[in-house]
């Protein structure tokens, strides 16, 4: 993958970058401009949550603006959050939108993704579909983003953190091939952002109560369930991962980059 260095946006053209402040070209909790997809519900309206309340300035991308902007009321911190609404798999929706998105990014977290579903009748037409409909949900939002806010991710100092899914690691199907790729497309980041001081890292969640991902929440039977596949007798909250994010989104983890954290209570253990 090639950066977009020339990529213009509404803003006007942003080239290679925006040299940081302090160590490592960023300060954890001074004000540090943190992009978040997928950030109206869940997972990722806890990383939002989490950045705000240590004084960055956040915004979040979703598809529902009424979601992002009720999100965006509960969590804000010293600073309003942004709410820009956009279908994130469609490159024309992100190409119009850079000139709302900051133009400095100091954190850059891909959350945005969605649950595989179930296979329909039919044939090689149908299987082509799920397949490509997973890529698009769970891959696309991802990359079109990244490639997107490159330019404008700070060097040195920048952080960009994808969250995948245990899935990519246990394997599901066309969901778990798609969260997978992931893993392989960070390394291709990292090693193009590592020359520049900026990281890139992906946090693998196992089961987190508390999020749509499902449809709903989970039924008591169901949380036992998930509870005994785990080393730690529980099951994960929102907050569980945002404080992973955190972590590698921090000047502490300036030497982590190209690595997959895993956050599952132990449901997998690592390699």
């Amino acid at each position: 993958m090639e950066a977009v260095v020339g990529m213009t946006g509404a803003r006007g053209r942003v080239g290679g970058g925006v040299s940081g402040k302090g160590s490592g070209g960023l300060m954890g909790g001074t004000e540090r401009s943190v992009v978040i997809s997928g950030g109206g519900t869940g997972i990722g309206r806890a990383i939002a949550a989490r950045f705000a309340g240590q004084g960055d300035r956040v915004t979040i991308l979703g598809k529902r603006a009424d979601v992002l902007r009720a999100a965006a009321q509960e969590i804000e911190g010293a600073h309003p959050v942004e709410v820009i609404a956009v279908d994130l798999s469609v490159p024309e929706e992100v190409e119009q939108k850079l000139g709302e998105l900051p133009e400095r990014v100091d954190v850059l977290v891909n959350n945005a993704g969605r649950r595989g579903t179930p296979v329909r009748e039919g044939g090689l037409k149908e299987v082509a579909e799920r397949w490509r409909r997973d890529f698009d949900n769970n891959v696309l939002p991802a990359v079109l983003l990244t490639e997107a806010l490159l330019p404008r991710l700070t060097r040195p100092g920048g952080r960009v953190v994808t969250l995948s899914s245990l899935a990519a690691l246990r394997g599901n199907g066309a969901y778990g091939a798609a969260k997978a790729a992931l893993l392989a497309w960070n390394h291709t980041l990292a090693q193009q952002l590592g020359p520049h001081g900026a990281t890139a890292n992906v946090v693998v969640p196992g089961f987190v109560a508390g999020t749509e991902f499902f449809g709903g929440p989970a039924d008591e039977e169901e949380l036992a369930r998930r509870r005994a596949q785990t080393l730690v007798d529980g099951v994960g909250e929102p907050d569980d991962i945002a404080a992973a994010v955190a972590f590698l989104a921090s000047p502490e983890a300036r030497y982590i980059t190209g690595e997959f954290l895993n956050s599952n209570g132990g449901a997998m253990l690592g390699r």
